[in-house]
């Protein structure tokens, strides 16, 4: 079990198991937090404080687990909800009559079957499809479809489950799912995507609608994925729905900026950060993973408000520019992943000062903004510790949990700005709501109308997380602020259905 240490089995009169040091540090501070906008009260609970929240957090947990076995990002997902928001909920008796925090937990339905495809040379393969329907409490199921040999029920479940909070900081009519499948997209030919795409289309599609379940892409489901998905759903349904599929090309009722609006939203999410700290991104040196979607455009925002980038990363290792990326090398990198989808190695050989480092981590480079935007778990607590030792101020999560539980602990310990994906990395999904209602208003609204709703929705989220964070040593804990405020929201619609 991540979270606590395990039973010294050697002591037969033991009576409990002990916490992690990281648990107990949380569960002092509980007892000192407010609860909700406004209030200047400490928790309690029973006469008590933080020992009661820690023991009904491992009760809590030791059932999730017995219910979900073997599924540790699920595990982690959901201690890390819940270790913010016990103490809200313990709180709320309304909460607690109605057992919401179980039943939150626990996916409306997961459905998975079987996808047959051809490749070039005529041979046939079988990969296994998913979509996880966690919570519509709030609206359609919404979230994206992630092609990767690492998707499984537990990584999905996940996903899917910070999905539902996250698009509730969205305050848009849309509750939280996520699909995929174990196929790995690289090194396959578009015909051999297609063929991919329409198998899974072909079962996914008795499964979603623009009212039911609205799948975007993710990790290896980019626009040329959707467009193969959207089109198998257009034939098989027999009539054209826009709504049913988010991330479509501009042709076929796509919106404006929806490939830059993740990376622009964690940009503009740490920005609002900052100068709720009295400081900027203007000057500030950067450090960035990943060189996918959300990377490239966190990038592209971090120059135009006069940071300075300078590391980039993919799955083979690291791109260093001391000297920060620049409009020529912004471009080299652009095409480089988005059009020859080659690696960076490629971009370190093209643009000039920059040096590439295989099989590395791009967080032993110094910076005083971190933005993690590759994948889940990329930052440990080793690594955690050597950013604070380099100097970090302020991270903000674009990936889906980039990092453990215990480096998101040695930061915020640090007094570090952290700002966790479900506020941080939600424009995606945000501008996603904004595709849907022109949809279905049949609208195309221009580009500086989408980046301009996309920032109202970021700005919106940054308020909510203040509003009900508790503020330690000077610095907003937008992680707790984050998970009561989504909570909250998803809670109050679950009670008001009455027990379904």
């Amino acid at each position: 079990m991540f979270w606590r240490k395990k039973p010294d089995v050697s002591a037969a009169t033991s009576p409990t198991v002990p916490t992690e040091k990281a648990q107990q540090n949380m569960a002092s501070s509980l007892s000192t937090s407010p609860l909700s906008p406004g209030s200047n009260l400490s928790f309690a609970v029973g006469g008590g404080s933080g020992p009661n929240v820690v023991r009904e957090i491992d009760n809590f947990m030791d059932g999730l687990i017995r219910r979900n076995p073997h599924e540790p990002e699920f595990h982690q997902a959901v201690f890390e909800f819940a270790e913010t928001v016990m103490p809200f909920y313990m709180d709320h008796q309304k909460y607690r009559s109605a057992r919401i925090l179980e039943r939150m937990t626990e996916p409306d339905r997961i459905v998975s079957f079987r996808i047959v495809w051809e490749d070039d040379q005529g041979v046939p393969h079988a990969n296994r499809g998913y979509r996880v329907q966690f919570n519509s409490s709030m609206g359609p199921y919404k979230g994206g479809l992630r092609f990767d040999p690492s998707v499984n029920a537990s990584i999905l479940k996940f996903l899917g489950f910070e999905q539902t909070f996250k698009n509730a900081l969205t305050r848009l009519p849309m509750g939280g799912g996520k699909g995929g499948a174990n196929f790995n997209p690289k090194g396959r030919s578009d015909a051999e995507i297609m063929r991919f795409c329409h198998a899974m289309m072909s079962e996914l599609f008795r499964h979603i609608g623009e009212s039911v379940d609205v799948p975007a892409g993710d990790i290896g489901v980019g626009a040329r994925e959707i467009g193969f998905l959207f089109g198998k759903y257009k034939q098989l349904a027999n009539h054209y729905t826009g709504g049913v599929l988010t991330g479509k090309g501009l042709s076929f009722g796509g919106s404006e900026i929806r490939k830059e609006a993740t990376g622009y939203g964690v940009v503009v999410f740490a920005e609002d950060m900052l100068n709720k700290h009295g400081k900027s991104m203007k000057g500030k040196t950067v450090a960035i993973s990943g060189s996918g979607n959300v990377a490239i455009y966190a990038v592209q925002r971090a120059m135009r408000m006069g940071a300075k980038v300078v590391t980039v990363s993919d799955s083979r290792g690291f791109a260093h520019i001391p000297d920060g990326i620049n409009d020529d090398s912004f471009a080299i990198l652009q095409d480089v992943k988005e059009n020859r989808r080659a690696s960076l190695s490629e971009f370190a050989k093209e643009a000039r000062g920059v040096t590439y480092h295989a099989g590395k981590s791009p967080w032993s480079v110094p910076c005083v903004v971190g933005l993690p935007c590759a994948t889940q778990n990329e930052v440990d607590e080793t690594m955690a510790s050597l950013m604070v030792k380099n100097g970090i101020e302020c991270l903000a999560e674009g990936a889906n949990m980039p990092l453990t539980a215990q480096a998101i602990h040695v930061l915020k310990d640090a007094g570090v700005i952290f700002g966790p994906a479900k506020a941080a990395n939600a424009g995606g999904v945000g501008c996603s709501g904004l595709e849907q209602a022109q949809n279905a208003q049949r609208l195309i609204w221009n580009r500086e109308q989408v980046e301009q709703e996309l920032e109202r929705i970021m700005r919106s989220i940054h308020e909510q997380c203040v509003s009900y964070a508790p503020v330690k040593n000077g610095v907003v804990d937008y992680q707790a602020g984050a998970n009561i405020a989504s909570f909250a929201r998803v809670a109050d619609s679950m009670v008001g259905y009455g027990y379904l």
